[in-house]
């Protein structure tokens, strides 16, 4: 007896056609096309998961650093500053504190000032 795989056939085409809508031309309704555009945006969505995270840390650096800049600390003695303290702030805290709460990041250029100091004399 011959194995028909009709069906099977059919639903796999289905979820790759499923997977394209929304795209644009034969990419969506062509089969063979929609195939190839839907594995190479599964890559790109699997890479790009990745460096969001990348691109949310860098954004959070040059925020910190703009706010630090404004009480004449650098990024990197601000944060040394904290570590010295034993303040520990994440970086997505201090970005957030630097934009919306600017007394708070004010207290906490302070502590990041007077762990600068001790670190110096220590």
């Amino acid at each position: 007896m011959r194995v028909k795989r009709g069906h099977h056939r059919v639903q796999r085409r289905k979820k790759i056609l499923k997977l394209a809508k929304g795209y644009y031309l034969t990419r969506r309704n062509a089969y063979r096309i929609a195939k190839l555009q839907v594995e190479r945006s599964l890559a790109y969505s699997y890479r790009d998961r990745r460096q969001r995270k990348r691109q949310l840390r860098a954004l959070w650096i040059v925020r910190i650093n703009a706010a630090a800049r404004l009480y004449d600390l650098s990024y990197s003695q601000f944060i040394a500053g904290l570590k010295a303290a034993g303040a520990q702030v994440n970086r997505k805290m201090l970005a957030d504190l630097a934009v919306r709460d600017a007394g708070t990041f004010e207290e906490l250029v302070k502590v990041a000032k007077k762990g600068l100091a001790a670190k110096v004399v220590g």
